[in-house]
C-alpha cells in the first residue's frame, strides 16, 4: 500500500517537483500489519511532506526521532482501519472517489494557477496524475469512513460534561469573550433591465459562434467565462444533479453528450452549457457563465424591500423577524433556519465578536440592546454576488468565565472531543490484539525495556 497522498498534496499546495518522489534511499521494511509492509520510504515522505508543509504555513516543526515514530503508527493506524473496512465490507463506491478527487484536484489547479503549471510541475497529465493517485485517495475516504463511524457512536451525558466542567481547576476556567446570536434577511438587487438585456443578447451570440461558427465551448469559456471554473475552459467535474442549482440541472440533464444547451439563466447569471457524460444521477459539463455588473444591479429595489420588511415586522403584532426570513429571504444558507446565522468554524448560534466577519461586526457594533434590527447593508453572499440584509441581534453574552449555565453546548463540546478520542484510542488498542502487527525496527519503547 502506498503512503505518498499527503506528500502529493503538500507537493501541490506548495509547488514541490514530482522529483521529490523520485529520489529515495535504499529501502527497508520497518513494520508489516497482516500481509501489508511498511517501507521507510514510504514514512520518510510523508514526514517530509509534513515538516515542509508546516513551514511553508509560518510554523516551522523540528524533525525528530518520535516525529518519526508517530507518523510510523500512523500508517499502522490507517492499515489497522482499512482491514476493519475489509473485514465490514465498507466501500467507497467509484463514483464518489471520482467526484472527490476531482474536486480535490480543481481547488489545486486553481491553486497552482493553471492546468498547465500543475502538469510542468509533475511532468505528466492531470488524468495521469489522478490515475495515479486514485487508489491512495480512496483509501484515505475509507480510512476516515471508518474512523467517522466509530467517533460518531459516542455520546455524552449532561453528568459527563459537569464532570468534565468540575475537574477544571477554578483558576484555569477560561475567560469566554463576548458572544452574539444574529439573525439576517437578504435581498438580492435583480439587475437593471438594461444590463440584463445585453448580457443574455452577449450569451446568445456566443452560443450562435459555438453552433454555426466552429468556436469551442472550451476557448469561448477561457475567454469569457466569469467564474473559477474558465481556466479550466469551463469544465465542472462530475456532480450530482441535486448538487447543482435547479436551473442548471435540468438543462444540462436533457442534453445528450456533445449538445450545446440554450442560454440558461440562473441565479449566477446567464449560462451555455455543453454535456460531457452522464453516468446515472452524475453529469460532467462544460459552461460559460457570464454575470451581471454588480455595478449595474437595482441597489435601490432590495433597500426599499428590506426596509418595507423591517417596518412590518416592528409594527405588526402577527409578523416576526423569523417568519419574514422563511418568506422573503434570499439567502438559501440561512432562510431555511428562519434567518439564523451560523458560526461557520463551530456551527453554534453563540459567535465571539472576534469570530465575525468585518461587515457582520461593523453592524452589530452599532447595536446597542437585544432586538435591535439594522438599517439595510451590503455584503457578499457565500455563493458570490451583492445582496442587502437586515440584521438582528437576538442574543448578546458578555466577556466572563466559563460556567455550565451560559456554556454548556461549548463545554458539551469540548468534553464530547475528548471522550471521542479517549474512546477511539482504546478502540484502535482492541483492534491491534486482532491483528498481526510486526515492527522490525527497534521502538523507543521497546529500547527501554
Amino acid at each position: 500500500m502506498k503512503y505518498r497522498f499527503l506528500a502529493f498534496i503538500t507537493a501541490l499546495f506548495f509547488g514541490i517537483s514530482n522529483q521529490t518522489f523520485a529520489q529515495q534511499p535504499t529501502d527497508q521494511i520497518v513494520a508489516i500489519v497482516n500481509n501489508n509492509i511498511i517501507l521507510k520510504s514510504q514514512v520518510d515522505s510523508d514526514v517530509t511532506g509534513y515538516l515542509r508543509q508546516a513551514q511553508n504555513m509560518g510554523q516551522p516543526i523540528q524533525f525528530s526521532e518520535q516525529l518519526w515514530y508517530d507518523f510510523l503508527n500512523g500508517a499502522i493506524e490507517n492499515m489497522l482501519l482499512l482491514e476493519k473496512a475489509r473485514i465490514d465490507s465498507i466501500t467507497v463506491p467509484d463514483e464518489r472517489v471520482n467526484r472527490q478527487m476531482d474536486q480535490r484536484v480543481d481547488q489545486l489547479v486553481r491553486q497552482a494557477g493553471s492546468e498547465q503549471a500543475l502538469e510542468r510541475a509533475f511532468g505528466k497529465s492531470i488524468l495521469q496524475l489522478k490515475e495515479e493517485f486514485r487508489e491512495d485517495f480512496r483509501e484515505q475516504m475509507l480510512t476516515e469512513t471508518v474512523r467517522m463511524n466509530k467517533v460518531s457512536t459516542v455520546e455524552i451525558t449532561r453528568p459527563e460534561v459537569q464532570e468534565f466542567f468540575d475537574s477544571i481547576p477554578t483558576d484555569s476556567l477560561p475567560t469566554i469573550p463576548e458572544q452574539v446570536s444574529l439573525s439576517q434577511i437578504v435581498i438580492v438587487p435583480p439587475p437593471l433591465q438594461d444590463a440584463k438585456q445585453s448580457v443574455y443578447e452577449f450569451a446568445q451570440s456566443l452560443r450562435d459562434s459555438i453552433l454555426n461558427h466552429g468556436k469551442s465551448l472550451e476557448e469561448l469559456a477561457r475567454r469569457h467565462g466569469q467564474d473559477n471554473s474558465a481556466a479550466r475552459g469551463g469544465l465542472l467535474p462530475m456532480m450530482g444533479l441535486n448538487e447543482l442549482v435547479s436551473e442548471y440541472s435540468a438543462a444540462a440533464a436533457a442534453l445528450q453528450p456533445g449538445q450545446i444547451s440554450e442560454v440558461v439563466e440562473t441565479q449566477f447569471g446567464f449560462h451555455i452549457i455543453e454535456l460531457i457524460r452522464r453516468i446515472g444521477d452524475q453529469i460532467e459539463t462544460r459552461h460559460i457563465l457570464l454575470q451581471i455588473d454588480s455595478n449595474l444591479l437595482d441597489d435601490d429595489f432590495a433597500i426599499n424591500r428590506l426596509e418595507e420588511i423591517k417596518d412590518s415586522v416592528l409594527t405588526i403584532d402577527e409578523i416576526d423577524f423569523t417568519l419574514m426570513a422563511k418568506l422573503r429571504s434570499e439567502d438559501p444558507v440561512t432562510k431555511v433556519g428562519g434567518g439564523k446565522v451560523l458560526d461557520p468554524q463551530t456551527g453554534e448560534r453563540l459567535i465571539p465578536l472576534n469570530r465575525l466577519d468585518p461587515a457582520l461586526y461593523r453592524i452589530v457594533l452599532l447595536m446597542d440592546e437585544v432586538g435591535t434590527i439594522s438599517e439595510p447593508r451590503p455584503f457578499n453572499l457565500i455563493t458570490g454576488g451583492k445582496a442587502f440584509r437586515i440584521v438582528r441581534l437576538d442574543q448578546q453574552i458578555p466577556e466572563h468565565i466559563a460556567s455550565m449555565d451560559q456554556d454548556y453546548e461549548r463545554l458539551k463540546s469540548i468534553a464530547l472531543q475528548r471522550k471521542q478520542i479517549e474512546e477511539y484510542t482504546k478502540w484502535i488498542e482492541e483492534l491491534k490484539s486482532d491483528v498481526y502487527i510486526e515492527y522490525r525496527i527497534p521502538m523507543p519503547n521497546m529500547e527501554n525495556n
